[in-house]
């Protein structure tokens, strides 16, 4: 998953001398923020179960607007860390708990298209962010402007009317009366329909008389996860899988330096090989299935790793920005594709926890990049092995997932356990020519060997003729 970090990295102030021996601090400005996220998907995950979504989101992005005005009034550098921390778990709240309404909203053959259609508004906010740092020219500026941007979504977003809570969350918590409501509220806003409002009725009539007796809220915590057999053995494969794509793309990128030496240039490639991977899962996880996809990116991941690593010195230098191109266009998607995968095979009570934890390994990936971006640091190279050896173990853990294209949302921790791996190559069913079990010939034939059976049995040299 793409976060906006390069260009509000920390600044250049004078005051803060971070450069020669306190040019640790800047990386360690990025891990902080990085960390920030991390903390901030797991809260907001459990957040999300407990008090909604709508809520989780709401109050992440308030939280944001003082948060956002607290590191640019930052007077030092250890009131930028914490201010840093704190809006980056902010963010992180606001992005998961919007990814899981929006997915929740959607019925099956949508939910792929309209997560990738918000993807796609991510990443022109990427290609924008670059110019409005050259407009702002101060750091402190450009941190202001992004702030007063969350601002005004605040107070968009605070209407009800703009983010209904998640009817499937309400209902898979027993919370009846508040999704009749919601329920409603959404069958008005969308229009009159003649083929669908006698069953709208009829089911507004069911939660209505069902919420009669005044059913308890019944909520579930993240720790249940652990006593389940499928939904922890795909929460830790996608998570597994999420960490390995953010986590070795620093492998690929640090090969882009050589040929793309202006920030700039490296930044706007980053961006355009995250839209190539984003436009390559809408085109073909939709028809060949989530699995097979990802394990196809995961398999290039992979080779291109594993190439470069072995062979740098001795391939020529276009050779090594193709594999680097494939490689980071490839751990984008199994990024976006393992989230989003997470997302549709965790039940609707725990989605919010265990997609927070899917996210949050995401970001730990992506946290190791800054410490070996030091520059002269000898970390690289074994950054390099131990995530081009976690990618060939993903592409084997992947083989073990259920398929989720076409199927309904699991509600229920039983739904989730009832998921099973189907296998990676369809085969055809078989053909059984025996005419016994023919669909046209059974009653003829059957009757026909019927008679002869009995005729044979009655016949006394029946016992010479066997």
């Amino acid at each position: 998953m793409p976060v906006l970090t390069s260009p509000l990295h920390v600044p250049p102030h004078p005051q803060w001398d971070l450069v020669c021996a306190s040019r640790w601090k800047v990386p360690l400005e990025q891990t902080t923020h990085l960390l920030g996220w991390t903390l901030g998907s797991v809260a907001a995950g459990l957040a999300c179960d407990r008090f909604g979504r709508r809520a989780a989101f709401v109050v992440s992005l308030v939280l944001a607007v003082p948060l956002g005005l607290g590191v640019a009034l930052a007077v030092d550098f250890v009131m930028v860390l914490v201010a840093r921390l704190l809006f980056g778990a902010a963010l992180a709240g606001a992005f998961l708990s919007l990814y899981v309404a929006r997915l929740e909203l959607c019925d099956p053959p949508h939910r792929l298209g309209v997560t990738m259609v918000a993807v796609f508004f991510w990443i022109a906010g990427e290609l924008l962010l670059p110019g409005l740092a050259v407009l702002c020219r101060d750091w402190r500026v450009l941190q202001g402007t992004v702030t007063m941007i969350l601002a005004l979504l605040a107070a968009c977003w605070w209407c009800p009317a703009l983010l209904l809570e998640s009817p499937r969350w309400l209902l898979a918590t027993q919370q009846l009366e508040r999704a009749r409501k919601t329920l409603q509220a959404l069958a008005e806003s969308s229009g009159p329909g003649d083929d669908s409002s006698c069953h709208e009725e009829s089911l507004l009539a069911e939660l209505e008389s069902l919420s009669e007796g005044s059913p308890q809220p019944r909520y579930h915590a993240v720790c249940e996860i652990f006593g389940t057999r499928v939904i922890w053995k795909n929460s830790v494969i996608l998570g597994f899988t999420a960490f390995i794509g953010s986590g070795i793309r620093h492998c690929f990128t640090r090969n882009l330096a050589p040929h793309l030496p202006h920030f700039f240039s490296s930044y706007f490639v980053l961006v355009g090989t995250e839209a190539a991977a984003c436009l390559f899962v809408c085109v073909t996880a939709e028809r060949f299935g989530r699995r097979a996809i990802l394990l196809l990116c995961a398999i290039l991941t992979g080779i291109s790793s594993l190439l470069l690593l072995a062979l740098t010195q001795y391939l020529l230098d276009l050779i090594v920005l193709t594999l680097s191109v494939v490689g980071i266009t490839a751990s984008h998607a199994v990024t976006i594709l393992s989230i989003f995968f997470a997302s549709e095979v965790l039940p609707t009570v725990v989605r919010g926890a265990g997609l927070g934890l899917v996210v949050g390994a995401s970001f730990v990936g992506k946290a190791a990049a800054p410490i070996t971006a030091i520059p002269n640091s000898r970390g690289f190279f074994l950054h390099h092995v131990v995530f081009a050896s976690f990618a060939i173990l993903a592409v084997l853990s992947i083989m073990l997932l259920p398929e989720s294209q076409g199927r309904s949302l699991p509600q229920s921790l039983q739904d989730g356990e009832s998921q099973r791996r189907p296998p990676l190559f369809r085969q055809p069913p078989r053909e059984d020519h025996l005419p016994l079990i023919s669909p046209h010939s059974i009653p003829h034939d059957y009757s026909h060997l019927a008679a002869s059976t009995k005729g044979l049995l009655s016949s006394p040299a029946a016992p010479h003729k066997i």
